[in-house]
């Protein structure tokens, strides 16, 4: 695998996250500690590692489908920004949104993290922005089928 490095400090009793597949662009990231979340309930819960993103590069938090679409359990935010400069632990936002209530237990993976480079931009302030077909038109403009 041809990459760039990335710093992983793992907390006591936690194993170094790993790719599942080769090929795969996130890693699975696990839970620390047994939680129930009820019905629309919300908790933040460690993942047991903190990480030092390579600079220039952004860590994205993605919820795993399959915990979210046969339980119910996704990330808060949907999907959650980690920048380089940040040395904390990684923690998961997690939101059940079935009508039931579950547990998660610890080491369960709960999400992914992908790291990949970003494009920083210099903020010109203009008058007006160029012309496009679309223009301003906004959500649901282009109709639903």
């Amino acid at each position: 695998m041809i990459g760039r490095k990335l710093n992983v400090k793992v907390a006591d009793g936690m194993q170094v996250p790993r790719y599942a597949h080769d090929g795969d662009a996130g890693l699975d990231l696990r839970i620390t500690e047994t939680v129930t979340l009820e019905p629309m309930q919300r908790c933040i819960v460690g993942c047991g590692l903190s990480i030092e993103i390579p600079s220039g590069c952004v860590g994205l938090l993605f919820p795993r489908s399959g915990l979210a679409s046969k339980q119910g359990i996704t990330l808060a935010h949907s999907v959650g920004v980690i920048d380089s400069g940040y040395r904390g632990e990684v923690c998961a936002p997690l939101i059940n949104l079935s009508y039931e209530t579950v547990t998660i237990e610890a080491g369960t993976r709960v999400c992914q993290l992908v790291v990949m480079p970003y494009v920083p931009c210099e903020l010109v302030p203009v008058e007006e922005l160029s012309g496009t077909e679309r223009g301003t038109d906004g959500f649901g403009s282009t109709g639903v089928v």
